[in-house]
This record gives C-alpha cells, sequence and structure tokens, in this order.
C-alpha cells in the first residue's frame, strides 16, 4: 500500500500519514509506505492517485479545500476522480516568527512590517497552499508588504525559518508546536476564532484583526472506481485508530484535533 503525501517530509500531513499508516500496517498485516510527492500545492501528488489504479493499493492526504478556486487548469476533479476515505485531523495555523524578529506581540509585528515593507520574509509550504493563504489573508487585513518564499512543504519552510532565512510563517501547530515549547520559535497568534487547546496562553489573530479566520483539515482519499468494501474497511480501520487510546496519544502529542468520519459525509471544518 502507497500513501502519497502532496508535500516534503517534516509537515502536518506528513506526520499524520506516518502515524495513521504504522497502525494500519499493523492492524491489516502489509506495509504502507509514505511516498512524498511535493509541488504545485499537492496537485503533482493528486495527478498520481488520479492516475493510479482503483484496486485499493494507493491512498493520498489530502487537504483540498482552496485548489479549486486557486488554480484555473487542473487536470483532475476531486469530485470526478477521487473518492473520500476519512477525515483525521483539523487544526489552527500559528503565526509564529524567528526570535530575531523584535516583534512579540501582532500589533508589534504590524508595526515592524509596516516601517519595513518589502524586507521581510514569509515562507509557506507552497503556492496555495494552507499557510501561504492564511498568510496573504493576513497581509490584506493587517495591510502589510512581506515578501512570500515558498517551498515544498513545512518541513523545508520551517528550518529556515528556525534559521532565520525567512521571519515569518503560518505552521500547522501538529509541525510546530515542539520548536515552540523549545523556544526555538515565538508564537504570535492562533488563526481560529477561539484559542487553541494546544497553546492556550497564545491570542488569536482575530483578537487583533477582527473576522480574521483559518484552519487546516488533512484525512484520507483513493482513486474513484477504489472498491466500495476496500474504502469501507480503511475508513473502519483509520476511524478505529482515532479511537485507540495509543493513536490519540501520538496524534494529541501533536496537538490536532482529531476527527471521524464516513467516507460519504467527510466532516472538514475547512476554511
Amino acid at each position: 500500500m502507497r500513501i502519497i503525501v502532496g508535500f516534503a517530509p517534516g509537515g502536518a500531513l506528513d506526520i499524520m500519514a506516518r502515524l495513521i499508516g504504522q497502525w494500519l500496517s499493523e492492524r491489516l498485516g502489509q506495509p504502507f509506505i509514505i511516498e512524498n510527492r511535493p509541488g504545485a500545492g499537492t496537485n503533482i501528488g493528486t495527478e498520481a492517485v488520479v492516475r493510479a489504479p482503483a484496486a485499493g493499493y494507493t491512498l493520498l492526504t489530502t487537504t483540498h479545500a482552496t485548489n479549486a478556486a486557486l488554480y484555473d487548469k487542473l487536470n483532475f476533479d476531486l469530485i470526478r476522480d477521487i473518492a473520500a476515505v476519512a477525515g483525521v485531523i483539523r487544526a489552527p495555523f500559528v503565526m509564529e516568527v524567528n526570535p530575531s524578529v523584535p516583534a512579540k506581540t501582532v500589533p508589534e509585528f504590524i508595526a515592524y512590517a509596516k516601517a519595513n515593507p518589502g524586507k521581510i520574509s514569509m515562507g509557506s509550504a507552497g503556492i496555495g497552499s494552507g499557510p501561504h493563504v492564511a498568510g496573504e489573508l493576513f497581509k490584506m487585513m493587517a495591510a502589510v508588504n512581506t515578501i512570500h518564499v515558498p517551498y515544498r512543504g513545512q518541513g523545508p519552510a520551517l528550518t529556515d525559518l528556525l534559521g532565520g532565512q525567512v521571519q515569518v510563517y503560518f505552521a500547522g501547530i501538529p509541525s510546530a508546536i515542539k520548536y515552540l515549547r523549545a523556544a526555538k520559535l515565538h508564537a504570535l497568534a492562533v488563526t481560529t476564532a477561539t484559542r487553541s487547546e494546544a497553546l492556550p496562553d497564545i491570542p488569536t489573530l482575530s483578537d487583533f484583526l477582527p473576522g480574521y479566520e483559518a484552519s487546516f483539515w488533512g484525512g484520507f482519499c483513493a482513486p474513484k472506481g477504489t472498491p466500495a468494501e476496500i474504502v469501507g474497511k480503511l475508513n473502519k480501520e483509520i476511524n478505529t485508530g482515532l479511537a485507540d487510546p495509543r493513536a490519540r496519544r501520538c496524534l494529541r502529542a501533536r496537538r490536532p484535533i482529531s476527527v471521524s468520519s464516513s467516507p460519504t459525509k467527510p466532516r472538514s471544518g475547512a476554511r
């Protein structure tokens, strides 16, 4: 079994795929191989799954709420070409900065960005990715000018944020939490309308920019035409994993909100 991840290793979807893939391997008695195919905001990985045989041996980690609106010409149609299997996580982004940035609050960052237009680099997991869209929404609402630097996933973007090559990044909490706990990065705000259980002392961006809200979700899909009994089996095992105390501890340690769903009615919580 292959699980295609549309980003480079180290991001929230990659972490999710590896945790659930390990669970499925143990439950079903066969290996689930993680295959990272970054590029074009997950479109490259999605195309690989769309072209794969619908035999139940290929899965896709997905977060596609925005791609249909952002790309004029896609070589696939999600409704036509992809079968939903299960929703797994939903979580906020966290606006975080390298400690060298002389701003400890959102108002201080906005003032700093306005005093230095075009001099602050904002990393993202790729053009059209959730971190990119969340960052662009912030730029619009705060009326600041930062330089967008796209990467091939959250992992590479976080590496350069840690090294100071970029100064600000809207990261998924699962991939960022360990760096925040170690004080290697500084959190300014979370992007959901309410505070995050993972970072209860961190304010929301809407506290400073009323109406701001963004979050991301992730789950698993398969090529359209995958036998219903296989989709149902995978959905059942994934939902069982989300309810298993050991698997839940692994997910909760990275602080997403886990969600269970049916293959026909995924509870996306997309923004």
